[in-house]
């Protein structure tokens, strides 16, 4: 597996880097977003959703579990966190979920990893360290899943690359 290392210095450049990666974004694909509570997961898709269109305010749907919006390309926006079994996710409307039609956020995708399609593009976002500016780093890995977002991931690498993380050159990939 291949998989591309960012860093950003806050939520506006996490948003930056949502915004570019939605410039990828096809109607069917599904972006699995991992990583520690307060990682900014929401802030990602509010980034991305804004680059598809979105006008309205978008916000987590941790208690809804569930908001669709209209943009571009139509987004479902699922978070997962407060779900206890993968029959839940079933309830949620599981078929709708990845309606070709539709571009599709999870939050807390690896909670529900068996029933991802196999293709799909993982965002896994961590918290870094404090800087002097205040502003809270966030490193993220771009993991693509399955041949097609193999074959889209060296175009994407290319528009990431301003935010390559240091410790990863510019344009490499991770083999794992």
């Amino acid at each position: 597996m291949r998989e591309v290392h960012l860093r950003t210095s806050g939520p506006a450049e996490t948003k930056k880097v949502a915004a570019t990666i939605a410039g990828a974004l096809r109607p069917g694909d599904v972006v699995a977003l991992t990583g520690e509570l307060g990682a900014g997961k929401t802030c990602f898709v509010q980034g991305a959703a804004s680059a598809l269109g979105v006008t309205e305010r978008v916000t987590s749907p941790s208690f809804v579990l569930r908001r669709e919006y209209a943009g571009t390309i139509p987004l479902v926006h699922l978070d997962v966190y407060r779900l206890d079994m993968l029959s839940e996710v079933v309830d949620l409307g599981f078929e709708e979920i990845f309606d070709r039609g539709f571009i599709t956020f999870i939050e807390w995708g690896d909670a529900m990893s068996p029933l991802l399609p196999s293709d799909h593009l993982e965002v896994e976002l961590r918290l870094g360290e404090v800087t002097a500016e205040d502003a809270t780093v966030r490193d993220l890995v771009v993991r693509p899943r399955g041949p097609d977002w193999l074959r889209r991931l060296p175009g994407l690498t290319a528009d990431l690359q301003r935010w390559t993380h240091p410790r990863h050159p510019a344009g490499a990939f991770d083999q794992a």
